[in-house]
Protein backbone atom coordinates (compact mmCIF):
# COMPACT_ATOMS: atom_id res chain seq x y z
CA UNK A 1 0.00 0.00 0.00
CA UNK A 2 1.75 3.06 -0.94
CA UNK A 3 2.12 6.11 2.09
CA UNK A 4 -0.44 8.38 2.66
CA UNK A 5 0.15 12.23 1.34
CA UNK A 6 -0.30 15.08 3.43
CA UNK A 7 -2.61 17.63 2.32
CA UNK A 8 -1.23 20.50 1.52
CA UNK A 9 -3.34 22.84 2.54
CA UNK A 10 -3.01 21.82 5.98
CA UNK A 11 0.66 21.72 5.61
CA UNK A 12 0.70 25.40 5.36
CA UNK A 13 -2.22 25.73 7.87
CA UNK A 14 -1.03 23.54 10.56
CA UNK A 15 2.13 23.14 13.13
CA UNK A 16 3.70 20.94 15.87
CA UNK A 17 4.47 21.91 18.94
CA UNK A 18 7.21 19.88 20.83
CA UNK A 19 4.55 18.26 23.17
CA UNK A 20 2.92 16.83 20.06
CA UNK A 21 -0.17 19.23 20.42
CA UNK A 22 -1.44 21.04 16.94
CA UNK A 23 -1.17 25.06 16.46
CA UNK A 24 -3.53 26.86 14.73
CA UNK A 25 -4.08 30.43 13.54
CA UNK A 26 -7.75 32.20 14.24
CA UNK A 27 -9.53 33.22 11.86
CA UNK A 28 -11.34 36.93 10.88
CA UNK A 29 -8.21 38.50 10.77
CA UNK A 30 -7.50 39.24 7.51
CA UNK A 31 -9.92 42.20 6.04
CA UNK A 32 -12.56 44.57 7.69
CA UNK A 33 -10.56 45.11 10.68
CA UNK A 34 -12.07 48.43 11.05
CA UNK A 35 -15.54 47.45 12.60
CA UNK A 36 -13.27 44.62 15.11
CA UNK A 37 -12.25 46.19 18.22
CA UNK A 38 -8.13 46.56 19.24
CA UNK A 39 -8.57 44.00 22.03
CA UNK A 40 -10.55 41.27 19.40
CA UNK A 41 -7.92 41.96 16.77
CA UNK A 42 -5.24 41.20 18.97
CA UNK A 43 -6.23 37.99 20.38
CA UNK A 44 -7.30 36.55 17.00
CA UNK A 45 -3.31 37.32 16.17
CA UNK A 46 -2.21 34.64 18.74
CA UNK A 47 -2.18 31.23 17.79
CA UNK A 48 -4.53 28.54 19.48
CA UNK A 49 -3.74 24.87 19.73
CA UNK A 50 -6.48 22.34 17.79
CA UNK A 51 -9.82 21.30 19.91
CA UNK A 52 -10.35 17.83 20.76
CA UNK A 53 -13.68 17.80 18.42
CA UNK A 54 -11.39 18.45 15.12
CA UNK A 55 -7.93 16.63 15.93
CA UNK A 56 -8.89 13.26 14.25
CA UNK A 57 -9.95 15.21 10.96
CA UNK A 58 -6.57 17.29 11.30
CA UNK A 59 -4.51 14.46 11.85
CA UNK A 60 -6.07 12.67 9.00
CA UNK A 61 -5.41 15.83 6.98
CA UNK A 62 -1.96 15.28 8.24
CA UNK A 63 -0.98 12.07 7.48
CA UNK A 64 -0.40 11.60 11.37
CA UNK A 65 -2.95 8.60 11.85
Amino acid sequence: MPKMKTSSGAKKRFTLTGTGKIKRKHAFKSHILTKKSTKRKRNLGYFSTVDKPDLNNVKHLLAMK
